[in-house]
């Protein structure tokens, strides 16, 4: 393996004994290039190609009080595959956020567990007081890598190849862009919500192949809300109303708590792709909140939506936390809120919701191979973690046309990625092709990029390769065909 340095970053943080920031939540001091890495096991396939991106939370300055993870400065990893070849590459998002700080050299605004007075500047998000890391999720767009943030932010670009900083994207509107904006390979469109204090409350827009905003319109809704993800369909969008949001009478009081109403239903709205506000259609369903969606298709007079179902949006407090960490770890424990694999189904003719469990394992963070969104597709992969601490350590695979599943689990000790599906060149099935996952291994202490055959799913990973250091954790990742990135599918 040949690595160069190319940037030594610094060394600001005392972990004590807050679990995010040690262990495979260790923050990363270093930028790098490396080429030829070192096979550790098995060989790099031939027949795919493309890139593997994963954004990381990766603090440069302790918090002003307490430290929240999805409070940690956004950090891009690349691995690109091509011709039996594998590179690596790491950067950290110069969000305006983070250029202040390093600047002034320390931390210039509170975070998602902080006194928002606390922060020395006006800030962004929903929160309204807090920083933009961008460090949330990634997706490729127009040919650049987007990166986006938990409570919406300007959005970042990136060369998905080299990670050379491109900025914030020309159409990025007040409100700023949500954690999690979506790409339909089919015609290159990327689709987006957000959401604010005031109303009406949250938007939704298109940005076509040619990074051109073009269409973006109200969603009303009856106040302030939390909406994390959305859907899509051929012909709709599918946004959503969730009863767990701020506390109306504390956040008059500038204080951001969050409740969960259990007499209230969820709300899904369905709107045309290119719709207006009074072509929404609401459809209510049983209360709860979702993170993640898998995807969304139309069959007949229904929209087909699958995603996590939490059981406890609002879990009792984490016994045995670090003081003052209680109610963050129940936060981060997919165990406490009960997140499952669920199906809705909403007739669009009837206007009737019905609501079906599809496995009764917690679950969460799945993945599909994306030439099926929007359609009609039969494998998922959902990610299994670690009771007490948001960190994985296996993957399910689904057939949701038979019913079949089948789980793998890492060795004691070595902690997943999120992991998209690659398909395989000239791939002749859905799931022909492979996950790709970076994986931390607290024994060696060194990270490694893996790959599972989703044929050969039971047999684990085919191929493991050592990265140059031991990453830190973080929350989501993308998949971007070479072929798609070189024949401008994907810009």
């Amino acid at each position: 393996m040949t690595t160069k340095i190319v940037r030594e970053l610094p060394n600001h943080i005392q972990a004590g004994d807050h679990p995010y920031l040690q262990n495979a939540w260790t923050p990363l001091r270093q930028e790098v290039d490396a080429v030829g890495l070192r096979v550790l096991e098995g060989h790099i396939p031939t027949d795919l190609d493309g890139v593997y991106l994963r954004n990381t939370q990766n603090p440069i300055f302790p918090a002003m009080d307490r430290y929240h993870p999805f409070d940690g400065d956004g950090m891009l990893h690349m691995v690109s595959f091509r011709d039996g070849q594998v590179a690596y590459r790491n950067r950290l998002i110069e969000t305006k956020g983070l250029q202040a700080e390093m600047e002034h050299g320390g931390r210039l605004w509170a975070g998602l567990m902080e006194d928002p007075a606390l922060s020395k500047r006006p800030g962004w998000g929903a929160h309204g007081s807090i920083k933009d890391a961008s460090s949330t999720d990634v997706v490729v767009h127009a040919g650049k890598a987007l990166t986006t943030y938990y409570q919406c932010g300007e959005g970042y670009r990136l060369d998905p190849q080299t990670l050379d900083q491109q900025g914030i994207p020309p159409w990025s509107p007040l409100d700023g862009i949500s954690a999690h904006c979506k790409v339909d390979e089919s015609n290159g469109e990327l689709l987006f919500f957000n959401y604010s204090q005031y109303a009406p409350y949250m938007h939704y827009g298109v940005v076509d192949r040619h990074d051109r905003l073009v269409h973006y319109v109200p969603v009303p809704l009856p106040g302030p809300r939390l909406p994390h993800d959305m859907a899509f369909t051929e012909n709709y969008a599918i946004l959503n109303d969730f009863p767990l949001f701020w506390d109306e009478q504390l956040l008059k009081q500038g204080r951001h708590v969050v409740r969960f109403h259990r007499d209230m239903p969820s709300r899904f709205a369905i709107i045309p792709r290119r719709g207006k506000t009074e072509e929404i259609r609401w459809f209510e369903a049983a209360p709860t909140f979702v993170l993640h969606f898998l995807n969304a298709y139309e069959e007949g007079d229904e929209i087909v939506l699958d995603g996590y179902f939490q059981d406890e949006p609002m879990p009792r407090n984490f016994e045995g936390a670090p003081k003052g960490y209680e109610r963050m770890m129940s936060y981060l424990d997919q165990y406490k809120m009960g997140t499952r694999l669920h199906r809705w189904r909403f007739n669009l003719r009837t206007g009737q919701t019905s609501e079906q469990r599809l496995d009764e394992r917690v679950l969460e963070f799945g993945m599909i191979n994306q030439r099926y969104a929007a359609k009609h597709y039969r494998y998922a992969y959902s990610a299994v973690q670690v009771p007490g601490l948001f960190l994985f350590n296996g993957y399910v695979k689904h057939d949701l046309v038979t019913g079949e599943s089948w789980q793998i689990a890492l060795p004691e000790g070595q902690f997943a990625s999120e992991a998209p599906f690659a398909p395989r060149l000239n791939a002749q099935s859905e799931d022909d092709g492979y996950l790709v996952s970076f994986i931390t291994n607290e024994t060696t202490q060194r990270s490694e990029v893996v790959l599972i055959d989703a044929l050969r799913f039971s047999d684990g990973p085919i191929c493991r390769i050592e990265l140059p250091h031991k990453l830190c954790s973080g929350t989501h990742s993308c998949w971007a065909n070479g072929e798609d990135l070189r024949d401008g599918v994907l810009s």
